[in-house]
């Protein structure tokens, strides 16, 4: 279920509406009727965490990668 909130109200009882969303409602702040932002439950974007080298072999980094930048480039940064 859709709720819409004006801010006000919203202020009033965030407590309540975290709840209405936390059981699965929807809720919507608007502002003179128009509405602005939505609730949603947090959730994890990383639930199993980061694994360091999975995306091994999928990159390659030139041999000149940390090679002295010529000097036109570099007057180019400067400006």
């Amino acid at each position: 279920m859709t709720v819409i909130e004006n801010i006000h109200v919203a202020k009033t009882h965030f407590s309540s509406l975290i709840g209405r969303v936390l059981q699965g409602d929807e809720v919507v702040i608007a502002k003179a009727g128009k509405p602005l932002v939505c609730i949603v439950p947090y959730r994890d974007r990383h639930p199993t965490g980061r694994v360091p080298g999975s995306a091994r072999g999928q990159f390659t980094m030139a041999a000149d990668f940390d090679a002295p930048l010529p000097d036109s480039e570099l007057e180019a940064w400067e400006t």
